[in-house]
């Protein structure tokens, strides 16, 4: 899953969707440095990204990218999903995407001194380019995959999935609709155990 994902599966606590998001951002373990509830947000985002990696649905999707995307493929399709979470965002949340989002940036100005800085770079970004309502947009999603793929280790042409992505949409939408149904579930079992 990917950043519009993972604050959605957080919750409506804002400390859990910081957590959410840091995710990406903080790694090795956790030792209290930060709130509680950041923290299970991590614990949380990582969970999910467990979760997902095995389930038979994200299994599915990412077979169909075919073997030559194997090793890449889970990160074009993580963003793909954010892509089909936007463009289908009223089926999973009441609040319309742009006020869902604002309100996170909100939230997370007011919690600056948990967060990283490379994270703070990313929410600025996000939020003055409104990164996640763009995802509806492929356009959007095709430069989030150029980006993506000039900043790994080894620069890759992540972008060339985009015709597999598009060829295959209404089976990787029902791929992401079962997964996601399913992580929504875990998410919520996760949240009220801690």
């Amino acid at each position: 899953m990917n950043y519009l994902a993972h604050l959605l599966l957080s919750g409506p606590d804002p400390d859990w969707q910081l957590g959410g998001l840091l995710g990406d951002f903080v790694k090795g373990p956790l030792k209290g440095e930060r709130p509680q509830a950041i923290e299970d947000g991590i614990r949380l985002h990582r969970r999910i990204d467990l979760l997902s990696d095995q389930h038979p649905a994200y299994i599915a999707a990412l077979t169909r990218l075919g073997p030559q995307w194997r090793r890449l493929g889970g990160i074009a399709l993580d963003i793909w999903f954010d892509h089909l979470l936007a463009i289908r965002w009223q089926t999973w949340h009441p609040q319309p995407l742009e006020t869902f989002v604002d309100q996170c940036w909100s939230n997370f100005r007011t919690r600056r001194q948990w967060i990283p800085e490379n994270a703070r770079a990313f929410i600025q970004r996000a939020e003055q380019f409104k990164l996640l309502p763009g995802y509806r947009e492929v356009a959007v999603i095709q430069r989030t995959l150029e980006r993506v793929g000039t900043r790994l280790r080894r620069p890759q042409p992540l972008a060339d999935m985009l015709p597999l992505l598009q060829a295959d949409k209404e089976a990787l939408e029902q791929d992401f609709q079962t997964l996601f149904t399913d992580l929504s579930q875990q998410a919520v079992r996760f949240r009220q155990q801690q």
